[in-house]
């Protein structure tokens, strides 16, 4: 109520604002020039200017502003502005004195964010995205050195940073953390991948800006940027993928008048059962026949909606996401807690893309309020955000152990039902900084976010739990000189986690002599943990005009979850049975990292090496005993705790051949190993082995009617993993080619384009060491031909 109560407070007063900017741009010939890109700072307003020249800013406060104007072809025009009542203003613009044929236009956000940041970082437009478009948005990014993937078949993946993955991985979407069900290795992440503007990448211990979970790096995603002042358009996009028959649309609109804006997308999936270039999976002791190559019951779908509705004022802005985000996919048939000789292979392959059991439904909405407010030079941020994550698993009913054979009619819930999981997130954060040439100097802020997670269904992994933590911090740069900044950084977390008890909905024997005497054995206590932590960060950055150096140290944690605190059952995705530790204490982190890079015109080289000691890293450790009774048969795994060091480097470097042509190479390398504990000497699960990608890069403004054309191939070289840790096996090495290309044509003036894509060119078997189902020796997908055209359209409203 406070934060939505300063919103409404800040919008009513400066309502009252009566001064105006009219604006004038011309060239040196004093001739208008129409569609000039304007803009108004610190206020962030953005308008173009109209048939006659002329652009207006209104209801603006007294003080000084900054306005910057800039129109192809011509030099970009800064100037500062005392406002005291009404004002006009006007601009001319100077012609480039560069060839426009040979003009590159390029958006330096990128190359900013990477010299103002201490940690390494990497930033994806919208349109290497789509270049790079793959299964799920996590696939899109695995061309990053240090990113990778843990698969769960073609349409959902979780991301990996630096071997790092589930909950030590923060997805924060417009501000606010991502929650959904994400300690489960077969849970994917519920976002549409067509609704992203960009994303932000950073790799290494962010929790001083995100608090627990961002121990091993940030994924930040953006939505789409403020559009101009009246203007309307949107995107038509479709896509299609051969190797799994799939086929997509998603359609976005906007609008904007004057201080109104409005967006609009809808997003349709389909897509069948994939493709691995085998015809045969080996489960185990047994070797399941593939039909047609394809994994059974892999096939679904995708259906998702996003609105968003803002106001822009002059020093205050307010702006409203709501989405929703469903998804139904099989899981494979062979190895979803069924023996693999039971799987009705009749039923399952009469057609590659209905979804039988075992299947899961997934459904995520999201509601956030994102607002801004400046001050002179002192800006303030609020995010509010609710979301309601919504999973069911569905299975056919199996008994094992004391189960009963015929599921009984007077239960809550299905039989087929195997687990549900609704979990509500209600966050907020409140930010203050204050900026000198708009930037930040010194921050601070305060966040706090509620989860109430509840279970249902026939199986028990984890019980129900709620979950409150709250954090603060402080965070300033403080430049030596116009080239070197030092950011120093301070924040403290606390949490408390309360776990409900739980007890199985069918009687078992509690005496072993006698058979009699039943009980609902109970499964999960009632637990109550607290915990907090001091957290901190220094960084250096030291830019010249070619070369940039950037230290950082720092200190995170992360606070255990519920699985691993209360785990006591069968993960039938990962055929293990897991039992928590409720003596977890929180994870400590601390992690050096450097980077050096060079970058010319026709050049850029760099290296990113990092060493990280956790001094109680938290693993499921597998031990000997197998569970008969109430595991089904399956391996007994314990969470635990280990000191674990680790090191590694990411590399890249390209070079212009010519200025169409460039090549280039990305290497990444990772070292685990636990250095206390029952593994001592044993690396980490999941831990990507060395890889390599030599990439060839053509690229022309225009060849023919075609334009922005490109062609890109990509050789990928990927180390054989021999340290691994029981029960994982090794992994041989692979190599792998791709390739795509594209670019921009014009039909009747509407500009379209096309995006192609070439993965597993020559449709080689290989296993990936992060997947999911590197477990029971299923490949990577088959060679596939991905298309994506992509029909942008705009205007103008009358005034």
């Amino acid at each position: 109520m406070l934060l939505t109560s300063i919103n409404l407070i800040c919008a009513l007063s400066f309502a009252q604002s009566r001064n105006t900017i009219y604006g004038l741009v011309t060239d040196t010939n004093n001739q208008v020039l129409y569609g000039a890109s304007v803009r108004l700072q610190p206020s962030g307003l953005i308008t173009t200017t109209d048939e006659k020249g002329n652009f207006i800013f209104g209801k603006l406060d007294k003080g000084k502003y900054r306005i910057d104007i800039s129109f192809l072809g011509f030099e970009s025009h800064s100037d500062s502005i005392d406002l005291d009542g009404n004002k006009k203003y006007k601009a001319q613009l100077s012609v480039s004195a560069m060839d426009l044929q040979e003009v590159t236009i390029t958006d330096n956000y990128a190359e900013t964010r990477k010299k103002e940041e201490s940690l390494n970082i990497d930033v994806l437009s919208n349109r290497e995205l789509k270049q790079n478009l793959g299964g799920s948005l996590m696939k899109s990014l695995e061309h990053l050195p240090g990113v990778g993937t843990i698969d769960i078949g073609s349409g959902q993946s979780k991301p990996v940073i630096r071997g790092l993955s589930f909950n030590r991985v923060v997805v924060v979407e417009n501000n606010i953390k991502h929650e959904a069900q994400q300690w489960g290795a077969d849970h994917g992440l519920e976002i549409d991948q067509y609704a992203i503007d960009h994303i932000e990448v950073i790799k290494g211990p962010a929790s001083l800006m995100y608090g627990s979970d961002a121990i091993g790096g940030i994924i930040n995603l953006t939505n789409k940027n403020l559009p101009a002042t009246n203007t309307w358009g949107g995107t038509i996009d479709l896509s299609g993928k051969t190797n799994n028959n799939f086929g997509g649309t998603s359609v976005s609109l906007y609008g904007r008048k004057k201080e109104i804006f409005a967006q609009f997308r809808a997003t349709l999936l389909r897509y069948g059962d994939y493709k691995v270039p085998t015809d045969s999976v080996d489960i185990y002791s047994y070797r399941a026949p593939l039909y047609k190559n394809q994994l059974r019951n892999t096939a679904g779908k995708e259906e998702n909606i996003h609105f968003s509705v803002g106001l822009i004022r002059t020093r205050f802005q307010s702006r409203f996401y709501m989405s929703n985000v469903f998804s139904k996919n099989g899981f494979f048939a062979n190895a979803h807690g069924l023996e693999p000789r039971q799987v009705n292979t009749e039923v399952h392959d009469k057609s590659s893309r209905d979804v039988n059991d075992p299947f899961q439904e997934v459904s995520h909405f999201k509601l956030v309020n994102k607002s801004q407010y400046w001050y002179k030079k002192l800006k303030i941020e609020s995010d509010l955000g609710f979301q309601r994550n919504f999973r069911q698993e569905w299975s056919q009913y199996v008994n094992h152990g004391f189960m009963p054979a015929l599921f009984p009619d007077t239960l809550h819930f299905d039989s087929g039902l195997e687990r549900q999981f609704k979990k509500y997130v209600y966050s907020g954060n409140l930010n203050f900084s204050y900026q000198k040439d708009e930037r930040p100097l010194l921050s601070a802020g305060l966040s706090s976010e509620f989860q109430d997670n509840r279970i249902d269904g026939r199986g028990f992994i984890i019980p129900a739990y709620t979950q409150l933590s709250m954090g603060s911090f402080v965070f300033g740069k403080f430049a030596f000189s116009e080239k070197s900044t030092v950011q120093l950084g301070v924040r403290y977390d606390w949490g408390i986690l309360h776990t409900r008890e739980y007890f199985d909905w069918f009687p078992s024997p509690i005496d072993k002599n006698d058979a009699s005497k039943l009980a609902f054995l109970q499964r999960a206590e009632k637990l109550k943990r607290s915990f907090s932590s001091l957290s901190w960060s220094v960084g250096y950055n030291l830019n010249s005009e070619n070369w940039s150096v950037k230290t950082n140290i720092g200190k995170s944690f992360r606070m255990p979850t519920a699985k691993e605190l209360a785990a006591n059952g069968v993960n039938y995705h990962h055929f293990s049975y897991e039992v928590g530790n409720a003596q977890l204490t929180p994870e400590i982190s601390y992690q050096l990292d450097a980077g050096i890079s060079y970058t010319s015109e026709v050049a850029e080289i760099g290296v990113t090496p990092f060493l990280n000691y956790f001094s109680n890293y938290i693993y499921l450790n597998p031990s000997s005993e197998h569970d008969r009774l109430y595991g089904n048969g399956n391996q007994i795994y314990y969470y635990t705790q280990s000191r674990v060091f680790r090191y590694g480097t990411e590399l890249y470097a390209r070079y212009h051949l010519t200025m169409p042509l460039q090549i280039g190479i990305v290497g990444e390398y990772v070292y685990s190993e636990q250095i206390s504990g029952d593994k001592k000497g044993f690396t980490l699960p999941f831990s990507p082995p060395a890889s390599v990608i030599f990439n060839a890069r053509y690229e022309k403004k225009k060849i023919g009617f075609v334009r922005n054309s490109y062609l890109s191939i990509d050789y990928k070289l990927t180390s054989a993993q021999t340290n691994i840790v029981p029960p994982e096996e090794k992994t041989d090495g692979h190599q792998v080619i791709n390739m795509s290309m594209g670019g921009d044509i014009a039909w009747k003036n509407q500009k379209i384009s096309i995006l192609l894509q070439l993965q597993n060119l020559l449709n080689s078997k290989y296993f990936n060491h992060t997947s999911y189902y590197r477990l029971i020796n299923v490949p990577e997908a088959g060679r596939n031909f991905i298309l994506n055209i992509s029909i942008p359209f705009s205007g103008k409203t009358n005034k």
